[in-house]
């Protein structure tokens, strides 16, 4: 009986030992969870510049891709009306009613109001046809670029803050040296 007594209590006590091992195995140690939060904080600062980078980017991209946009609706709107518009609004769908010469329905509503894709348009007329201007809503991080075109389709960028004009170099030709000094 004594025996019998005496090996329930030992076996009793390496059960408790055992479920002592297993509640301390169960989860994780608070030097591995600063561990793994150090981790994740290193990966997204090397990971969130270069998606900042790419996001700018695109919305550049983006720009471009709205001035031929432009262009063609002022090819389009010359041909019906005989005259190239004055405003991104005339180029834009109307409000109600039919299409015509003051709301013609060639660009979408968004591009119509001069604000898209973290950039601002601005479309005016010429003794000789039409100018677009397209500058960044914040500039750095909507845009480090400024877009300039004309009647002639040729799309002029500068890099820096101030907006570009006919004197800068062509998308894909290199700035002079007073620019990229900028």
């Amino acid at each position: 009986m004594l025996a019998s007594l005496i090996e329930r209590q030992r076996s009793s006590a390496l059960a408790g030992n055992d479920r002592r091992r297993r509640n301390a195995r169960a989860g994780f140690s608070l030097i591995e969870l600063l561990i793994v939060i150090a981790i994740i904080l290193v990966i997204l600062t090397v990971a969130l510049p270069k998606l900042n980078n790419a996001v700018r980017s695109a919305r550049e991209t983006g720009a471009v891709k709205a001035i031929t946009t432009i262009h063609t609706a002022e090819v389009q709107f010359y041909s019906s009306y005989g005259r190239f518009a004055a405003s991104m609004q005339e180029l834009g769908p109307p409000a109600s009613g039919a299409e015509g010469p003051g709301a013609a329905g060639l660009i979408e509503r968004d591009l119509a109001t001069g604000e898209k894709g973290g950039y601002k348009f601005t479309l005016a007329a010429t003794t000789t046809g039409y100018t677009i201007s397209a500058v960044p809503t914040q500039f750095g991080s909507s845009g480090s670029k400024t877009y300039f075109s004309d009647q002639g389709m040729g799309i002029h960028e500068h890099r820096g803050q101030e907006p570009a004009t006919i004197s800068d170099p062509l998308m894909g030709e290199s700035a002079p040296a007073a620019q990229q000094t900028k």
